[in-house]
């Protein structure tokens, strides 16, 4: 059951290496909240040594089964929206988009191409809230040490 969305766009960049055997290469590098006026594909900028443009419609969202991976990550030194996007028509396109760290590992470990990107302020502050209102610590087990 989904206990919270938020429409996101994500600006992938395209990289012209300097080394004549090397070919694009494709990241994730910035994400954005998107008030729902944001066309699906916009160029930000073109030169000769890359492109960036910003992609709409993909949507952050929270489930309960995964409150330790939002927890785990939004105390990270830095937390990230973890991208899983995929070749399409010549250019890198987001598929999916999470803040669980356990999610962001399952796109890293699943060979397909994922970018962790720094999370923006505003994400933090609408995860923060999400996690305050829905997160509850594991109990420890064992014996207490201390």
């Amino acid at each position: 059951m989904k206990l919270g969305s938020m429409p996101i766009a994500v600006i992938m960049q395209r990289r012209t290496p300097r080394h004549r055997w090397a070919g694009e290469a494709w990241a994730a590098v910035g994400i954005v909240r998107d008030s729902g006026s944001l066309p699906p594909l916009r160029m930000l900028s073109q030169s000769p040594e890359g492109d960036d443009y910003l992609v709409s419609g993909l949507e952050l969202e929270l489930y309960p089964d995964e409150n330790e991976g939002y927890y785990e990550n939004f105390m990270a030194p830095e937390a990230k929206v973890f991208v899983l996007w995929r070749m399409q028509d010549g250019r890198a396109m987001p598929v999916r988009a999470s803040v669980s760290y356990v999610e962001g590992t399952r796109m890293f470990d699943s060979g397909e191409n994922a970018d962790g990107v720094a999370m923006p302020p505003e994400v933090q502050a609408w995860l923060r809230a999400y996690l305050h209102a829905h997160y509850q610590p594991k109990p420890k087990r064992g014996r207490q040490h201390g």
